[in-house]
C-alpha cells in the first residue's frame, strides 16, 4: 500500500511537471518567472540526456517517496510503549506486555516483543533475541537507500558525459565549417552545458532527500536501542530473571 502511494504522488508530481513543460512552451512569449526560465532550459537541453536525467529524479523520488512513508509509519513512542509493557510486567501478565508490542506498529515494537518471547532464558537470551531480530529490521529500514545513492552518482555523470559529447559536437561543427567564430558553436555549448545542471539539481534534490531519511533511520536505531536496554531493565526490575 505504502509503495502504491509512494508511485501515485511521484505519476502525479510527473504529470504536473509535464503539463508546467507544455504551458512554458506556450508562454514563451511572456515574461518568464525564475521557474519558467528553469523550465525553457530544460526544453533547450539535448532530449536525450535530459529525458535519462528526468528518470532519475523520477525514480529516485519514487524511492525516496515510500521510504519517507515507511520510515514515519515506523516511528513509534518508544516511552509510552515501555510505560505500558511495565503496567503489563508489574502485573505480571507477560502475555499481555506481548500484546501491547503486537498491537503496536513499527520495527521497535517488533523487536521487544521478541525480546519477550525470550524472558524465560534470561538477560542474555533477551539481548541476543533483539540483537538478532534488530539486525533483520536496520535491513527493511535501509532498503531501498542504496538505490538513492545510485541516482544521486547516475544524474550528475549523464549530465557530464551530456556536455563532453555536446562539445565533442561543437568542435566537429567548427571543422566542418571552419570557422572558429563564437557564433557557430555557441549554441552546440549551452545545449552541452545546461545537461551539466540539471544532472546536478536532480543530485542535489534526491541528497537532500537522502539525508534526511538516513537521519531518520539513525533516530530510529537509537530508538530501538535505548527500548531494548530498558525492556531488559524492566523484565529485571519486575523478577523475570533469577
Amino acid at each position: 500500500m505504502r509503495k502504491l502511494l509512494a508511485l501515485l504522488l511521484v505519476f502525479g508530481l510527473t504529470s504536473i511537471f509535464m503539463a508546467e513543460v507544455s504551458w512554458a512552451q506556450d508562454a514563451m512569449a511572456a515574461e518568464p518567472s525564475g521557474f519558467q526560465i528553469l523550465k525553457e532550459k530544460f526544453i533547450e537541453g539535448d532530449w536525450r540526456f535530459m529525458s535519462l536525467v528526468l528518470v532519475c529524479l523520477i525514480l529516485g523520488l519514487a524511492f525516496c517517496i515510500e521510504r519517507i512513508i515507511t520510515l514515519n509509519i515506523a516511528t513509534t513512542n518508544t516511552d509510552k510503549l515501555l510505560e505500558r509493557i511495565n503496567e503489563s510486567l508489574a502485573s505480571n501478565d507477560l502475555e499481555g506486555a506481548k500484546e501491547v508490542c503486537r498491537s503496536t506498529a513499527g520495527p521497535t515494537a517488533s523487536i521487544l516483543h521478541e525480546g519477550l518471547k525470550n524472558a524465560g532464558g534470561g538477560a542474555e537470551a533477551v539481548e541476543k533475541a533483539m540483537v538478532s531480530y534488530g539486525s533483520v529490521q536496520m535491513g527493511l529500514l535501509e532498503r531501498g537507500l542504496v538505490w538513492i545513492s545510485l541516482f544521486i552518482a547516475i544524474a550528475p555523470m549523464l549530465g557530464f558525459m551530456g556536455t563532453v559529447i555536446g562539445m565533442i559536437q561543437a568542435f566537429d561543427k567548427i571543422a566542418e565549417v571552419g570557422d572558429l567564430s563564437p557564433a557557430v558553436v555557441a549554441d552546440g555549448i549551452k545545449v552541452a552545458l545546461l545537461t551539466t545542471v540539471f544532472g546536478l539539481i536532480v543530485a542535489i534534490i534526491l541528497q537532500v532527500f537522502y539525508n534526511y531519511i538516513v537521519n531518520k533511520v539513525d533516530s530510529i536505531t537509537l530508538k530501538m536501542e535505548d527500548s531494548s536496554n530498558g525492556l531488559v531493565d524492566l523484565l529485571a526490575s519486575n523478577g523475570y530473571f533469577k
